[in-house]
């Protein structure tokens, strides 16, 4: 019963990671994009943003803002994002992004950076 749960929870993992748009370079793909170098360097208060997560870019629908704070969507669940979890460089990518990590199966933000609503 543990094995299986274990498989279950791996390939959940797995499918999660190919359901997500990367910021980080696992596989060399984004090697000579100019953003790249920019990515590894990105960082909240709380840590570098692609140093222990990946980063998903976030339709409009995805997050919101009101007076000052932000709020996203991950997987369905809704998430205020923390203070110290907010990129305060400009955003060259141009898309709303989030860095998130799970503890207890819920989402928490490690970064997030905000694009333009349109």
């Amino acid at each position: 019963m543990v094995v299986w749960i274990r498989s279950l929870a791996v390939f959940a993992a797995i499918l999660l990671a190919f359901q997500s748009a990367h910021a980080r370079d696992r596989d060399g793909k984004y090697t000579n994009s100019p953003l790249h170098e920019w990515f590894e360097q990105l960082a909240s208060k709380k840590g570098r943003c692609c140093s222990d997560a990946d980063g998903r870019a976030l339709s409009d629908l995805d997050w919101e803002s009101h007076d000052g704070h932000y709020r996203v969507q991950i997987d369905g669940e809704w998430v205020n994002v923390p203070e110290d979890a907010v990129v305060t460089e400009p955003n060259r990518a141009g898309r709303t992004m989030v860095w998130p990590t799970w503890l207890d199966g819920h989402p928490q933000i490690l970064c997030f950076m905000p694009g333009s609503m349109t």
